[in-house]
């Protein structure tokens, strides 16, 4: 009874990596490393594979990846306005590490782009003032993240009653079952 909201959740975060302006195209992470202290950022999602894995890009010496590799449980928080449709997703971030996976999409990154990954220092190191950031010509810090979800949450607002659906993975396959919204 619950496939269907499942394919529409499919549909919806492909629809985010591929269709201009969709809501899910920027997601909110949070990670939480060895602190207590949960820590939320926007990412832009880049990829959503056959079996759900969610591919997103940043640059390896952000704190996200610090995190990740203390702590890699980590959540996402996507909202549609015109559908009114929340999905709260957990999962297991991985770094990318090979080489030429890193290649292969490093080439598809926009030259504009590029030179988010090519500051000479970290990002949220101090600046004095925004126009004296700094830039690589020959290197970059261009990391790719990977998460696998275990849970999603699906909540539709809607009237007469809103419906909620937790989604788990286990062995591989995906199990909804209804709760109290």
């Amino acid at each position: 009874m619950t496939d269907a909201f499942f394919q529409e959740i499919e549909d919806e975060l492909k629809k985010g990596t591929s269709k201009k302006g969709h809501p899910f195209r920027y997601c909110t992470l949070g990670t939480v490393g060895l602190g207590t202290t949960a820590r939320l950022r926007t990412i832009v999602l880049r990829q959503v594979s056959e079996d759900l894995k969610l591919v997103f890009y940043t640059d390896r010496r952000s704190k996200k990846i610090s995190h990740i590799k203390e702590n890699n449980s980590v959540s996402l928080l996507c909202y549609h306005p015109q559908k009114l449709v929340q999905l709260r997703i957990e999962g297991r971030a991985t770094l990318v590490s090979d080489v030429e996976q890193l290649k292969k999409y490093w080439s598809g990154v926009q030259p504009a782009s590029r030179k988010d990954y090519t500051t000479t220092s970290a990002p949220g190191s101090p600046i004095s003032n925004p126009d004296t950031v700094h830039y690589l010509e020959d290197k970059n810090y261009f990391a790719i993240v990977e998460i696998d979800p275990f849970k999603i949450e699906y909540l539709k607002l809607k009237r007469p009653n809103h419906l909620r659906i937790l989604f788990s993975k286990e062995d591989g396959e995906w199990d909804g079952k209804f709760l109290v919204p």
